[in-house]
């Protein structure tokens, strides 16, 4: 942390959540927008409150951390409900499938809150986010949400290390995203298929600890993306003929195991050519 002076990081973008006057975190459960909870409680204390929507694109495990978070933190927390698979093309996963989920779930929170007072919403976007293939952040600028760790150049790193300084109880949690970023563009979305991804996923966390983990599905077949250094938890006769049995029974037809290890959106890097 040489050179980085993080309690003055903190009342920096403190001091701008006070001028915001009442604000609502987007609070995915992740490690930046737990930072970015913290520090709005921190700025405005009851004026200040974390929103976690359940759908059926989040992760098993996902809605227990944010609770914990939340709790740890002392903000007040509601999670609200929202189905995807309700907004028009979804599940035809077309190349700006984030743009639209996005969109749709800003629209509907905007709403949700503003019945409630909080005219303001800031959500964990940040400056590493600009980096990646992420059409949602064009949706965060059409409806107005504002990010403080974009705004302050705060990167994934940077947020990390303020996350240890808080004393945030998710300061080493790996990062995840939704779901539907298991599957390749252009392929149908159904929820069934969701939930297996999810089971296979849950099962190589619990039953091997791999603390990274995608299962990537291809019509069917099961790409397993973990941490290169957890290759040795899963090479092993005993450990691959369990992960064949579990996984056929979850429905897929065959199972593999990426020996690139695991990368962020191993499917836009594809879509995009990268």
């Amino acid at each position: 942390m040489v050179g980085i002076n993080l309690e003055r990081i903190v009342k920096k973008v403190v001091e701008d959540l006070k001028d915001k006057g009442r604000v609502a975190v987007a609070f995915s459960g992740g490690v930046d927008s737990a930072v970015v909870t913290a520090l709005a409680y921190k700025a405005l204390a009851e004026n200040s409150l974390a929103v976690t929507i359940d759908s059926p694109l989040l992760p098993s495990g996902e809605l227990f951390d944010a609770k914990k978070v939340a709790k740890s933190v002392g903000i007040k927390h509601l999670v609200v409900k929202f189905d995807e698979f309700k907004i028009s093309r979804f599940a035809e996963n077309p190349l700006n499938r984030c743009y639209l989920c996005k969109k749709h779930r800003f629209i509907f929170l905007k709403k949700f809150l503003e019945r409630r007072g909080f005219k303001v919403i800031v959500d964990g976007t940040s400056l590493s986010d600009l980096k990646e293939y992420r059409p949602g952040v064009f949706a965060l600028k059409e409806e107005g949400i504002y990010s403080p760790l974009l705004k302050h150049k705060i990167d994934k790193n940077l947020a990390r290390k303020i996350a240890v300084f808080l004393g945030l109880p998710n300061h080493d949690k790996p990062p995840n995203t939704c779901l539907a970023t298991r599957f390749p563009y252009g392929c149908k979305l159904t929820p069934e298929k969701l939930k297996r991804v999810d089971k296979a996923e849950k099962y190589l966390r619990e039953r091997f600890g791999v603390r990274v983990v995608r299962v990537r599905d291809h019509d069917g077949l099961a790409r397993i993306e973990v941490g290169k250094k957890d290759f040795r938890l899963l090479l092993k006769r005993e450990a691959m003929d369990k992960i064949s049995v579990r996984f056929k029974k979850l429905g897929f037809r065959f199972v593999t195991l990426d020996l690139e290890g695991y990368r962020f959106g191993s499917f836009d890097r594809v879509a995009l050519k990268r």
